[in-house]
Order: C-alpha cells, then sequence, then structure tokens
C-alpha cells in the first residue's frame, strides 16, 4: 500500500490529515500490519483534551495491545463509531474509513515536529 502524500507521521505510527484546524488521526499500514487482525479499538471520549504524546487510545489485535498516542495537542471532536462493529476496517483502508478519531488542534505548530510520507517510509524501512 502506497502512502498518501497527504499526511504527517509519527515515529510511533500515527498519521493525520489536516483540515484546516481539525486532524483526523490514524494509524500506518504499517502498524496495522504489524499489529494483525484489528478486533477492538478503545476510543478516547469526544470533548476529552490531550497533549501531544499523551495515550488517548488502545488497539486490540489477535497478536497484541498498542496504545494509541495524540499526534497533536487538542480537544476530540469525533470518534469514528463505525469501528465499534467494525474493527477490521483499520486493517482494510487505514488511511480511509480506517481513521480513528478528530481533534481541534490547539497548537498546529507541531505539525512541524512529524515526519512527511517519504521520511515515515524511511523511517519504517529502518524498523524492517
Amino acid at each position: 500500500m502506497s502512502t498518501p502524500t497527504d499526511l504527517r507521521f509519527t515515529k510511533s505510527h500515527e498519521w493525520v490529515r489536516i483540515d484546516g484546524d481539525t486532524a483526523t488521526v490514524g494509524i500506518s499500514a504499517y502498524a496495522q500490519s504489524s499489529l494483525g487482525d484489528v478486533v477492538y479499538v478503545d476510543m478516547p471520549e469526544e470533548g476529552d483534551s490531550f497533549d501531544q504524546g499523551d495515550e488517548l487510545a488502545e488497539i486490540e489485535s489477535v497478536k497484541a495491545v498498542s496504545s494509541i498516542y495524540a499526534p497533536v495537542s487538542g480537544a476530540v471532536t469525533a470518534v469514528n463509531a463505525d469501528l465499534e462493529d467494525s474493527p477490521e476496517t483499520v486493517n482494510e483502508d487505514p488511511y480511509g474509513a480506517g481513521w480513528l478519531f478528530k481533534l481541534e488542534m490547539s497548537d498546529a505548530s507541531e505539525l512541524d515536529g512529524m515526519l512527511n510520507p517519504a521520511a515515515y517510509d524511511a523511517h519504517t524501512a529502518e524498523a524492517g
């Protein structure tokens, strides 16, 4: 799966797609592939605020439970309720219908520290 060029990534494999002050957040194809079949997603609550790097969700797969960290600071404005009944969507479409939640960013300058797609691809290639 090719890495979309409109995203920014964290080294912990979260991605963000920016639309104004809203960051849609998901996990990368690399991350979902490493996890295996996703069976449950524990989401944050709408209205909760987080600082960049805070743990705010968990993804459970047949292999492991992994933490999801806030790629940017902000308040949760939406969660992908479809994942409650269909968590496998994270595996099937990690950059589209498998998005996790949306944050209203409180500090857009935090995006400057994130990886562009080429840098993320290099990061995952090093990880092997």
